[in-house]
């Protein structure tokens, strides 16, 4: 009596496989580590800042029934946050608000009402100060040529900064080239791959072997798993001792970024799995990858924040999954979040897992 298959091993032995193969590709090494590490050279030696950003918050004492706040709530360079005074201060600590706002009326020199505007900051919003101050002297000068022309200032600005955590622009950046990274090296990887075998015809021998369909998929995912898990972590750990990028849990907040990374990867991987079947030929698969990547690069978040981009389409980019990651990265990583905390970038990702892999089922060739 012939002994049965072994799929088990037999999945293990594709996987390694696998993941040998793609530590001796260059192309494969080039673009999701070497390229990676370039850019966050280049995006860490920018400075300390992350991107603009000029979310404004109000404080709760703030005085609502002048020309400033009013002129603020209007402006379209603003984005007001409005919440929870403890959920704001939260925010503000974390960098994700530029500033709060307090307004308080005082009697001026002239006995004219006098405003001060003060703002609370942190050192994450250190860059945006710039930005925040000339918007807000605009704002003042066009009162005072409206309705005081020639008595003293509507309002003077003063600033307090408070204790909150020191935002780098590597805190931004990293996670944008960890999804570059994983999203690249999956779909292209992936795609390249199984166009080969099928063309070549070694996945149809492969199918007639004993070995099954399953432990065929499983076995390329677990390689290409465990060598972008490699790249992700040389990326993370050159990014902390040489830009000090934060890991604000340790080695807790370290995990659940290789967790996410992993959930990333079989979402993008089963993107590669749709490419390479509807491909007619290799030269199409760079357009049809790179029609799903590109617009992802620079909508979700990677190279500069999403809010810069305009509100109308704001749904889209939240639908996207490499946002989700990039999203759900940033707070794990920075902010201190954890995974229970993601509810709605991970079921973004769940998503689009089901609705790719449901596709790639259907249109998945194996000659």
């Amino acid at each position: 009596m012939s002994q049965q298959y072994n799929q088990f091993k037999a999945m293990w032995a594709i996987g390694k496989a696998t993941m040998i193969a793609i530590f001796r590709s260059p192309q494969a090494v080039f673009f999701s580590l070497f390229f990676p590490v370039v850019l966050i050279v280049i995006f860490g030696s920018l400075g300390g800042g992350g991107g603009i950003s000029l979310d404004v918050a109000f404080d709760s004492g703030t005085d609502t029934v002048n020309a400033v706040y009013h002129a603020i709530e209007a402006s379209p360079v603003f984005h007001v946050v409005k919440s929870s005074q403890a959920d704001i201060q939260d925010r503000l600590k974390k960098g994700r608000i530029t500033s709060v706002v307090q307004i308080k009326a005082m009697e001026g020199p002239s006995g004219k009402p006098h405003y001060d505007i003060h703002l609370k900051t942190t050192s994450a919003s250190q860059k945006d100060l710039p930005v925040l101050h000339t918007v807000l002297r605009d704002i003042i000068n066009t009162i005072n040529s409206q309705q005081n022309p020639s008595r003293d200032s509507y309002a003077t600005v003063s600033q307090e900064e408070v204790p909150g955590r020191i935002y780098r622009s590597i805190d931004f950046y990293l996670p944008g080239m960890l999804g570059f990274s994983l999203i690249g090296s999956a779909i292209f990887g992936v795609s390249f791959l199984f166009f080969s075998l099928r063309e070549t015809l070694v996945l149809k021998r492969m199918f007639a072997s004993p070995v099954g369909k399953t432990a065929i998929v499983l076995g390329d995912g677990i390689g290409r798993i465990f060598f972008n898990l490699t790249t992700a972590t040389v990326l993370i750990v050159f990014g902390r001792f040489f830009y000090h990028f934060t890991l604000s849990d340790g080695l807790v907040t370290f995990l659940e970024l290789m967790i996410l990374s992993i959930m990333g990867l079989l979402v993008f991987m089963g993107f590669g799995y749709v490419v390479s079947s509807i491909s007619k030929n290799q030269n199409v698969i760079p357009i049809y990858a790179n029609l799903f990547m590109f617009p992802q690069y620079f909508l979700s978040g990677t190279f500069f924040p999403k809010t810069a981009l305009p509100d109308s389409i704001q749904w889209l980019i939240n639908a996207l999954p490499l946002t989700a990651l990039n999203d759900a990265m940033r707070k794990v990583s920075f902010e201190g979040a954890h995974l229970t905390s993601c509810g709605p970038q991970i079921g973004t990702l769940v998503i689009w897992g089901i609705v790719v892999y449901g596709f790639a089922i259907k249109v998945f060739k194996w000659e």
